[in-house]
C-alpha cells in the first residue's frame, strides 16, 4: 500500500516466444527467468499483490512456486508476437474486477526480460 492506495502488480508473461523458446522458464542464475520480477514485486514495501498474466500453465506453476498468483490463463488473442501489452492489461485489470471484485488504485507493470533491476527501482 502507498499513501493508503492499494497497489497492484502485473507480470506479463507469454509462454510462445520464438526467439528463444521458454525465455520466461529458463534458469539464469539457477532460477527461472520469472522469479527474478516476482521476487522483486514480493520485496516492494509498496506492492499489495503480484498477479502473473500468462497462457502457459508451465509459467503459472513456477510462478506460483515464488509466490505469485496466476488466478486466470490469459486468452490465446492476448498472447500472440503482435498482442498489445495494454489489451493484456486491460484483460487482466478486467478479470479481476469482474471475477473476484478486485479494484486498485495504483498498476505497476515489470516485464519478465528486466531481471537486473533492484527493488528500490
Amino acid at each position: 500500500m502507498y499513501n493508503n492506495k492499494v497497489v497492484l502488480c502485473i507480470i506479463p508473461a507469454r509462454g510462445g516466444s520464438k526467439g528463444l523458446p521458454g525465455k520466461n522458464i529458463k534458469k539464469l542464475l539457477g532460477k527461472p527467468l520469472i522469479a527474478y520480477s516476482i521476487e522483486q514485486a514480493r520485496h516492494s514495501k509498496y506492492i499489495d499483490r503480484v498477479i502473473v498474466s500468462t497462457d502457459s500453465k508451465a509459467i503459472a506453476d513456477i510462478s506460483k512456486q515464488y509466490s505469485a498468483e496466476a488466478p486466470f490463463m490469459r486468452p490465446k488473442k492476448y498472447a500472440e508476437d503482435n498482442s498489445s501489452i495494454f489489451d493484456v492489461l486491460l484483460h487482466a485489470m478486467d478479470w479481476l474486477e469482474k471475477k473476484e471484485n478486485y479494484f486498485f488504485d495504483i498498476l505497476v507493470l515489470l516485464h519478465v526480460t528486466a531481471p537486473l533491476r533492484h527493488v528500490k527501482d
